[in-house]
């Protein structure tokens, strides 16, 4: 998957170049070999890209951008969290403009929220409050269970939520006012999901559970997969993978893990129903607003955002608390499957309302609790190939040698003059392995341009580029791993 980092800069002397007379109009200053490039972009694989236009209707450009922004905002989050302590009241996205907002109980904490890049909230509760009353409506709202599908700390509105059935909506604000909840810090919302758990129909990349139910694995951890533990209890056995339950935990919580038997082989992708997969990079947890989608066969790859974490919710089953609150659809069958934001693993489909034609309301177990409560290790993945290869034909070759996130400037740190509009065909064969990726950089008359990049999750890329007369270099970035390269590089 595609992920932020920036690109080391590179400081060189000047070399030997194949500069000839520049065509009119160009730009009149030489290129400045000493110059850094531009910052690289989020590595984000192609199946996200096309599932958050078709889902959230963006632009490709918007879907590049959203994503990166999230990505870089997370820590900014998690540096505002430690920094505010008693007074955080949580943080949210909003992707409309690209802002991270963060609540702040003391309005003196304001300046610091903004020298961090975040736009702050002033709010009346601190998010540690609003946890431990929605905490304690799962006690509370016991009583009215089949009237109240589910309940959350909603940070964009600074109170706790609850979803009840229009019968019992008096009820349950009188239950939360014997919680102890003060009247502004809970919202009681009438509501028609009913939701269910999606096990009854073929699961994404679908498992069978006791040779009667079908479910989707999760996220492929050592020795297994953890997926949802609505799908089968401790000792159930599975086929296609074939495997054991080895543990399960429904309702309360909603996870399992099956170990599976010697002849399958966990990998750390997620299938993007593409004709492809999205590699797992880790599972650092996403914020309230942040663009995520789900794997799983009955409906296959859809994207939304967040809408709450710490939700509870009553199934028929029984209970489950701290799930995340999306809108992203899913349908009976989707059940134990994936929900990544970007290239990190949020958690799996626990269940949900409504379905993909007219949009519903899905519920997820974080994946981090589940690998908590069993001591698994999830497994992540450099993913697919960018097809480079050996680089022959190519009408001049580089090479070089890099370590991890250090990158280099061919042709030897200088650049190459193009006299007349035509292809410019790049190839970049990497270490076995390792991620590089390859950036074509045009001089803009004052700074380096990236005017096409490929950054799949392989040491192997490819660029083809249709461009005008004008300097030109080709920078290789070794985003993880390192050895030797070979860069094949033809322009017209």
């Amino acid at each position: 998957m595609r992920r932020m980092r920036e690109m080391a800069a590179v400081t060189i002397g000047l070399a030997a170049a194949l500069v000839l007379t520049p065509t009119a109009g160009w730009a009149a200053s030489e290129p400045d070999v000493s110059a850094p490039g531009p910052t690289t972009a989020a590595k984000v694989p192609a199946g996200v890209i096309g599932a958050l236009q078709r889902d959230l209707g963006l632009s490709k450009a918007a879907a590049s951008e959203r994503l990166a922004f999230q990505a870089g905002a997370l820590d900014t989050e998690r540096t505002l969290e430690q920094r505010l302590g008693a007074d955080y009241a949580g943080a949210w996205f909003d992707t409309t403009k690209n802002v991270l907002h963060v609540g702040v109980v003391d309005a003196a904490d304001a300046p610091a929220v903004r020298a961090a890049g975040a736009h702050p909230v002033v709010a009346r509760h601190a998010l540690a409050d609003l946890d431990a009353w929605k905490t304690g409506l799962d006690t509370a709202l016991a009583p009215v269970a089949a009237a109240v599908p589910s309940w959350y700390v909603d940070v964009t509105t600074n109170t706790v939520v609850v979803n009840a059935t229009a019968g019992a909506l008096t009820q349950v604000r009188d239950l939360a006012a014997a919680a102890g909840i003060p009247a502004d810090a809970v919202k009681v919302v009438e509501t028609t999901e009913a939701p269910r758990t999606f096990i009854d129909v073929i699961g994404g990349n679908a498992y069978n559970i006791n040779n009667q139910y079908r479910c989707s694995v999760g996220f492929a951890v050592n020795g297994g997969f953890v997926t949802a533990g609505h799908c089968g209890t401790t000792g159930s056995t599975t086929t296609n993978p074939s495997g054991t339950f080895a543990g399960s935990s429904f309702p309360g919580n909603d996870y399992a893990w099956v170990r599976v038997a010697t002849g399958n082989t966990p990998v750390g992708v997620v299938n993007n129903y593409s004709g492809g997969t999205v590699a797992v990079a880790g599972s650092t947890q996403a914020a309230v607003g942040a663009s995520v989608c789900r794997s799983g066969s009955t409906s296959g790859w859809h994207c939304g955002t967040i809408q709450a974490f710490n939700a509870t919710v009553n199934y028929a089953e029984g209970s489950v608390s701290g799930l995340i609150r999306t809108n992203v659809c899913a349908e009976p069958g989707d059940s134990g499957g994936s929900l990544i934001a970007g290239n990190q693993a949020q958690g799996m489909t626990s269940g949900g309302s409504g379905n993909c034609t007219s949009g519903g309301t899905t519920y997820f177990q974080p994946v981090n609790e589940a690998l908590g409560a069993f001591g698994l290790t999830l497994l992540t993945s450099t993913g697919g190939g960018g097809g480079g290869g050996t680089c022959t034909g190519y009408a001049r070759t580089y090479t070089g040698t890099l370590a991890s996130r250090q990158s280099a400037v061919q042709p030897t740190g200088s650049y190459v003059t193009v006299n007349a509009s035509g292809t410019i065909r790049l190839c970049l064969d990497g270490p076995t392995g390792a991620d590089f990726d390859l950036y074509l950089q045009k001089w803009s008359g004052s700074a380096w341009t990236n005017v096409a990049s490929a950054t799949s999750t392989s040491a192997d890329e490819s660029i083809t580029y249709s461009g005008t007369s004008g300097y030109y270099r080709y920078s290789v970035y070794a985003y993880s791993g390192s050895g030797a390269y070979t860069l094949g590089a033809t322009t017209p």
